[in-house]
């Protein structure tokens, strides 16, 4: 559980922990990625808007290095943020303010469903490998990255700023990104 709200944070983990899960808590998103490594949690539940790492850097960190799903709890609802919490690929979202009575049915959804994930080692690599490749802000940033020599968060950043400009929806943005890029990859004909 990541809040930067400590009463928030408070009372989700001792709600949770009432509701008979073990819980991990951290009120920023550095020491959030630095519980995940050490402990591997089955579930992370994260808030969006924190000084520092944001819940969607967390988010991207525990995908890609630590296979751990989210979810997220925010207070934001807007459409480039819902859309941004799709791309990343949480198990669910809630918009705050929430109750713990809100909260405990959607992480046993969360756990519910994650149970439901396929376990043929070949058919869930082909089922990473179509989640990968449904993702185009990951893969946008990841072009950016490479492209550009930036970091993972810079790289978001550059992309975020070039939607906002353009006033596009940064999954529009990140397709139309790609696109270019797929374009200037092909052969030269003739």
């Amino acid at each position: 559980m990541v809040d930067d709200d400590r009463l928030v944070l408070a009372t989700l983990t001792h709600g949770l922990a009432a509701a008979g899960y073990e819980i991990i808590d951290a009120d920023n998103g550095d020491d959030a990625i630095l519980l995940a490594r050490e402990h591997r949690p089955d579930l992370a539940l994260l808030d969006i808007r924190m000084e520092g790492k944001s819940g969607f850097d967390v988010a991207a960190y525990l995908r890609e290095y630590c296979q751990v799903p989210f979810m997220f709890l925010s207070a934001f609802s807007d459409e480039q943020t819902v859309a941004q919490v799709k791309t990343l690929g949480a198990v669910a979202y809630l918009v705050k303010p929430l109750d713990i009575h809100q909260i405990v049915p959607a992480v046993e959804a969360a756990f519910s469903q994650l149970t439901k994930r396929p376990l043929d080692g070949h058919a869930g690599q082909k089922q990473q490998a179509e989640e990968a490749l449904s993702q185009p802000v990951a893969i946008a940033v990841g072009v950016l990255m490479h492209r550009y020599s930036l970091s993972r968060t810079a790289a978001l950043e550059r992309l975020q700023k070039l939607a906002t400009s353009e006033s596009r929806p940064l999954h529009i943005q990140a397709e139309r990104l790609l696109d270019a890029v797929e374009l200037l990859s092909k052969p030269a004909e003739g």
